[in-house]
């Protein structure tokens, strides 16, 4: 697959150095451009982002509480690994709360939320579904969840899936040479986003929680 385009970002762009040092961190660790078990080195993540020190710390404190890193006492820091035994327990949360951010998105999406939702869904119904470039399409998963949970206008709510789809996608990207399809778990949202932006709420639950059931069943196709 060649050059994709470009979606929305999902996430406020006036950030602090903390905060985009965080972002930027966290999607290393979710994408595994930090392998797990890898030692985090605040200094040379400093230089390579172009932070200082401070904020890259505070970052890395806060991805030890969302289970991104580990802090060991004389011997550091490193990238958790990724456990597979945690997807039955990561799935059974994302299929209660995923259906209930689709559903709230659906009934209280703002109208510019609706047409962003839609150009989404456009963009992703004209991607070549040829081979290659799966881990872009990746990033592509990430967007559209962290736009529906942000269209479902509860901040406890957005931050706690975001936090239970980043493990996911870990685990997704450990497997994704596997996986046979990439493009059809990615092209699957566009017919949930549809629901969302007509506002049909229980169309935008019920395919939310096939979507996390379909993925929990062809990661554990290929373990």
């Amino acid at each position: 697959m060649n050059a994709l385009p470009a979606l929305p970002l999902a996430e406020d762009q006036a950030l602090s150095q903390a905060e985009a040092a965080y972002r930027q961190l966290r999607d290393k660790l979710i994408m595994l451009e930090i392998r797990p078990g890898e030692p985090i080195n605040d200094g040379q993540l400093a230089a390579e982002l172009g932070f200082g020190r401070t904020p890259v710390r505070e970052a890395i404190k806060r991805l030890e509480v969302d289970h991104l890193v580990v802090s060991y006492p004389r011997r550091g820091t490193f990238a958790t690994s990724v456990d597979f035994t945690e997807l039955a327990d990561v799935s059974e949360i994302r299929e209660l709360l995923e259906p209930l951010a689709a559903r709230r998105a659906a009934g209280r999406a703002s109208d510019a939320m609706r047409r962003e939702l839609m150009h989404v869904a456009d963009t992703i119904a004209q991607l070549d579904p040829g081979p290659g470039g799966s881990r872009d399409l990746m990033r592509y998963d990430l967007t559209v969840h962290r736009l529906i949970y942000k269209a479902a206008a509860n901040p406890h709510l957005e931050d706690t899936l975001i936090r239970y789809d980043n493990l996911a996608t870990r685990i997704w990207c450990l497997v994704l040479d596997k996986v046979p399809s990439v493009s059809g778990h990615i092209v699957e949202h566009v017919e949930l986003l549809t629901a969302i932006a007509d506002g049909d709420e229980d169309r935008a639950a019920e395919l939310a929680l096939h979507h996390v059931v379909s993925f929990e069943e062809s990661v554990r196709k290929v373990l």
